[in-house]
């Protein structure tokens, strides 16, 4: 690293490891950030103030947590590895820092405690389960890191290649925004691929809840096969949407009269706008579940 800020980080980051014989996973998406002007460029981006509580995935040693807690009213850092958990737990003592929940649970299993914003370099192998979690909560911004291939989903463009589930969920809940690149030298061990740091903010939105839930499950469904007709891909995927067999989904869409919907069953399901899944999702709901 260039600057002396980053040195320090890089410094701090190996000399704890050596301490406590910490031999990092990249397997399990243990990769420490060690450049400091990223971490409080992350941290800035979040605009954390003594009335806000951070929720951070994947806290590690503690680079953001320690750092988060200085401006916060509160941090909930979760870290799943126990041994990593003790060594945060330390620090946070030598800190004299007290406003840290340290809680050592899969945050994939667990409810999270209240909180208002996400700050977090997560654990790559979990980015997709862990943000679609994260639609399940009210928050006022999150600030997350992913990987750049990762993250260029979120919000592709209907019809490209980047044009996901990930994206048509995050339509209608999420304002999402690219704020920087992170160089895969800013971390240790060194990944294979570059970061992007993602700004996710909650937007207004006239879909209620039962509405939403009937739009994520017929995303899912669909985006199971995002190159096949919506009619295959539905027959395929019929056990996301239904519980009816193969045979009786068939009848069914064979039944259906509604020109405008017979049209969307022969598209593809990537040249569909999260508007016009949302609209099948609705017609086709009641006639798969009644």
């Amino acid at each position: 690293m260039n600057s002396e800020g980053s040195e320090s980080l890089s410094k701090t980051t190996k000399s704890i490891l050596s301490k406590y014989g910490i031999r990092l996973n990249k397997n399990l998406g243990q990769n420490y950030l060690i450049d400091a002007n990223k971490r409080n460029q992350i941290i800035n981006f979040a605009d954390v103030s003594k009335d806000d509580i951070v929720l951070e995935i994947g806290s590690g040693i503690g680079t953001l947590t320690i750092e988060l807690a200085k401006r916060a009213k509160k941090v909930i850092a979760i870290e799943q590895d126990s041994n990593i958990c003790e060594i945060l737990d330390q620090r946070l003592k030598e800190e004299k820092i007290d406003n840290v929940e340290l809680i050592n649970e899969d945050a994939l299993k667990i409810e999270f405690p209240k909180f208002n914003k996400i700050v977090s370099n997560l654990p790559y192998q979990i980015s997709s389960p862990i943000t679609f979690k994260f639609l399940d909560y009210d928050f006022d911004l999150a600030v997350l890191m992913y990987q750049k291939e990762f993250a260029q989903r979120m919000n592709g463009e209907v019809g490209s290649k980047n044009y996901s589930r990930l994206a048509a969920m995050l339509y209608f809940r999420c304002n999402v925004d690219k704020l920087t690149d992170v160089s895969c030298e800013s971390f240790i061990p060194k990944p294979k691929v570059d970061s992007m740091v993602i700004g996710l903010t909650p937007k207004e939105s006239d879909l209620n809840d039962d509405d939403f839930k009937t739009y994520s499950k017929f995303t899912k469904a669909l985006f199971q096969h995002r190159n096949k007709k919506i009619r295959n891909a539905l027959i395929d995927s019929r056990h996301v949407v239904s519980n009816l067999d193969k045979k009786e989904i068939k009848k069914r869409l064979n039944a259906i009269d509604n020109d405008e919907l017979l049209d969307y069953l022969t598209k593809r399901v990537v040249v569909l706008a999260p508007e016009e899944i949302l609209l099948i999702s609705k017609e086709l709901n009641p006639i798969f579940n009644d």
